[in-house]
């Protein structure tokens, strides 16, 4: 039966749901302006660092679908204020760990807690409005809490690392978790539609297993942190079980995720979008964050501060997108924002940070405001195409990609980065080849090993390790640019009929 009475409560819900939704979005980016003092302060390894950054999208993106279908099962609203206690008392331990390995099992569980309150919030909102174009506005706003979160997530970082030490970044989310679990309890309904049948904990194990040796077999593989042949063992090992799990869905008459959601081209397009968009939307933040930190000798606030235009005009870029698409449809706003997006990356890629001018910051706000209407797009193609009983599915779909995205793109960025780095680090010193060696693999790394030397040898560490990251900033930006431009052309193939569905749903 479809509720013909719109909930009088709906737009509180959204408010609670995007408040649940809020400390989960400030988590992407809040650790890349405290990557340098984290670095320092726990002696951790350029490995370890990226565990630490990349250990949270990584586990979400194999917990995203089977916390959504249990969401589908047992009710959103349950499942939802189960994450945000976890997401909690991981805060705490994440702000207290002692060394490198406990913060990273902290994130881990972090993860867990993030990976219970996404799909959770995505599918209130899917079941809450019915109405298409409520939803398309409820979806902007959900989308601007998203990108606001990631926005102030540096700035947020900045300022408390200014006064505080590297563990406050986590402590900010117990009280935000202490306002927000009671709002969710009061608002959200006690009676919700679930969907039968039992959850099925063997299929979400090969899920989760599975999509986790994938993404470490290319993390390790790309990295070179593993020999090629243990990256290929795990790759095979979990393309196997994905395999696996995908014929279990096709046989079962009820499935924990319904591939037939696949052969609808726009749920396709919004998983690529959302993939391709968060990943190198997180890519550019982390490499920036660095530049503005390493090479200029700003402060993490001053840096926080730098990054401002392209988080204000990324909260700004989602309400917006609901109504662009509603006035002139999908396609033509999806392919136009990342075509613009793309135009923005390459002209940053060709700019003297040193003396940005207008220029630079007008550049940030174009792309900020670009790419969020491009992930709000995402979304209005995702949830526009699923119907009510399979909102938690669909959601965690589309969160999926968004983890998939920022989890790979720091990841290939970041190995990427280490590459052209080398290839760019010149000492003309003596320096001893161990240490020569470590300062040549990241520009945390050269800091590490100046601070061992004497004071004319450190310098010159330091401003080789300066002209080496400035080159590979401008390669990186270069290559997002052209990453983002094919995708407008294949979302603009994907995406192809838009108006003509549009028209038959109303």
């Amino acid at each position: 039966m479809a509720a013909l009475q719109p909930d009088p409560k709906r737009w509180l819900v959204l408010l609670a749901v995007m408040l649940a939704f809020l400390p989960v979005a400030l988590d992407m980016t809040i650790l890349h302006v405290a990557v340098p003092t984290l670095t320092q302060a726990l002696g951790a390894s350029s490995t370890q660092v990226l565990w630490i950054i990349d250990i949270y999208p990584l586990l979400m993106a194999g917990l995203l679908v089977p916390m959504g279908t249990l969401a589908d099962k047992v009710g959103n609203r349950r499942i939802l204020l189960t994450g945000l206690t976890i997401f909690g008392v991981a805060s705490a331990l994440a702000a207290f760990a002692p060394n490198a390995p406990m913060l990273i099992a902290a994130r881990m569980l972090l993860a867990l807690g993030g990976s219970m309150i996404m799909p959770c919030v995505l599918g209130i909102i899917r079941r809450t409005f019915d109405d298409e174009s409520e939803r398309g506005l409820a979806l902007g706003l959900w989308g601007t809490v998203g990108a606001a979160g990631a926005a102030v997530g540096p700035l947020i970082g900045g300022a408390l690392l200014e006064h505080f030490w590297w563990g406050s970044v986590f402590l900010i989310n117990i009280p935000v978790m202490l306002v927000v679990a009671p709002a969710c309890w009061f608002l959200l309904p006690r009676r919700e539609e679930t969907s039968p049948g039992h959850w099925a904990i063997g299929q979400a194990l090969l899920l989760i297993v599975g999509m986790i040796s994938v993404v470490y077999a290319i993390k390790a593989g790309f990295g070179a942190k593993q020999p090629p042949a243990v990256a290929l063992l795990v790759l095979v090992f979990g393309v196997v079980l994905l395999v696996l799990f995908a014929q279990k869905q096709l046989r079962t008459a009820q499935p924990m995720l319904d591939l037939s959601l696949f052969a609808h081209p726009f749920i396709v397009a919004g998983m690529v979008m959302a993939m391709v968009a968060s990943g190198a939307l997180a890519g550019v933040e982390l490499t920036l964050a660095q530049e503005l930190q390493y090479v200029l000798d700003k402060t993490p606030l001053q840096a926080g501060i730098f990054m401002i235009p392209i988080m204000a005009a990324a909260a700004v870029g989602g309400p917006f997108a609901g109504w662009l698409s509603g006035r002139f449809g999908l396609r033509p706003v999806a392919c136009l924002s990342m075509a613009i997006s793309a135009l923005a990356l390459a002209w940053l890629a060709v700019r003297d940070f040193h003396t940005p001018g207008l220029i630079v910051p007008a550049l940030l706000a174009i792309l900020g405001l670009a790419l969020s209407i491009g992930l709000t797009s995402s979304s209005i193609a995702i949830m526009g195409s699923v119907e009510a009983s399979k909102a938690g599915a669909g959601g965690s779909l589309e969160a999926t990609g968004y983890e998939l995205g920022t989890g790979l793109g720091i990841t290939l960025f970041g190995v990427f980065m280490s590459a052209v780095y080398e290839r760019n680090f010149e000492l003309h010193s003596e320096i001893p080849e161990g240490l020569a060696q470590q300062a040549a693999r990241s520009i945390g790394d050269s800091y590490l090993v100046a601070h061992q030397l004497v004071a004319d040898q450190g310098s010159e560490v330091i401003a080789a390790g300066k002209a080496a990251f400035s080159m590979t900033h401008s390669v990186l930006l270069m290559t997002a640019a052209v990453l983002i431009g094919m995708l407008a052309v294949l979302v603009f193939f994907l995406l192809a009929g838009s108006r003509k569905v549009a028209s038959r749903h109303h």
